[in-house]
C-alpha cells in the first residue's frame, strides 16, 4: 500500500501595501489646504468691510469713543503727575521721625527728599544736570550713637566717581561725624550733611545745593 501524502501549507496572501502619496501630492494637497483658508479668510474681510461701509455710521461712532476715552485717559494722567508733583513738593520730615526709620527707610527718605527737590533718577540727577551720589547713615540714637568716620568716606570715594560718574559725593547722616571727616572731605572734594544741615533740609522746601558749599557748576542750563 502507498502512504498517502498530506497535502502541503499553502503560503499565506501577501497583502498589497499602500502606497504612500508623493512628496509632491503632499505638496499640492497643503497648497490647496492654505488656498483654501486663504479663500475664506478673504471672504471674511470682505464681507467685514462690506458691513462697515453699509453701516458707515459706526466708524464714526467708535472713532469719537476711542478719542473721547484717550483725552480722559491723558487727562488723568496729567492730574496724577500734578498730584504727585504737589505732594512731592510738600514733603517735610521732622528730625524725630527720621531718628525713628529703619536704615533702609532711612534711605528711601532720603531718596524721597531727592525727588522732592526736582531730581530725575535713582543716581539723583539734579535739574541743572548734576548726577549725585550719596551714602546714608543712620543711627538710632541720632547725635548719641557711633559717629561716622573716615573710612565711611574713603569707601564710598572709591567707586562714587569711577563707577557711577559722580559729580557730587555726599554722606548723609542723623547723626555726627568724627572731627577727622571734615579735612578729609575737602581733599577728597566730597560733602557732608549732619545732623544740622539735615534738620533744615528735610524740614523745609529747600534743595539740598542751596545748603552745602562749594558745589560744582551744573553741566547744562535749562
Amino acid at each position: 500500500m502507498s502512504a498517502r501524502r498530506s497535502p502541503g501549507r499553502r503560503p499565506p496572501a501577501r497583502r498589497p501595501r499602500k502606497r504612500r502619496p508623493s512628496r509632491r501630492k503632499r505638496q499640492e494637497e497643503q497648497f490647496l489646504v492654505l488656498a483654501g483658508g486663504g479663500v475664506m479668510a478673504a471672504a471674511v474681510v470682505w464681507v467685514v468691510l462690506s458691513w462697515l461701509v453699509a453701516n458707515w455710521w459706526i466708524l464714526i461712532v467708535l472713532g469719537a469713543a476711542a478719542a473721547v476715552g484717550g483725552a480722559v485717559w491723558v487727562h488723568r494722567l496729567q492730574q496724577q503727575r500734578a498730584w504727585d508733583r504737589v505732594r512731592q513738593q510738600a514733603l517735610r520730615y521732622g528730625l524725630p521721625q527720621l531718628d525713628a526709620l529703619h536704615h533702609r527707610d532711612f534711605e528711601y527718605a532720603i531718596r524721597d527728599l531727592m525727588l522732592r527737590d526736582g531730581c530725575t533718577d535713582v543716581l539723583a540727577t539734579a535739574p541743572l544736570g548734576r548726577t549725585w551720589v550719596i551714602q546714608c547713615k543712620h543711627r538710632r540714637d541720632g547725635d548719641r550713637g557711633p559717629v561716622v568716620g573716615t573710612p565711611d568716606l574713603q569707601r564710598v570715594n572709591g567707586t562714587a566717581r569711577q563707577l557711577y560718574g559722580a559729580d557730587i559725593v555726599l554722606v548723609v547722616t542723623n547723626g555726627r561725624f568724627s572731627t577727622r571727616c571734615p579735612p578729609l572731605a575737602a581733599q577728597l572734594h566730597m560733602h557732608l550733611a549732619d545732623r544740622r544741615t539735615l534738620t533744615t533740609w528735610a524740614g523745609s522746601g529747600r534743595p539740598l545745593w542751596e545748603l552745602l558749599p562749594k558745589i560744582p557748576a551744573p553741566r547744562r542750563n535749562r
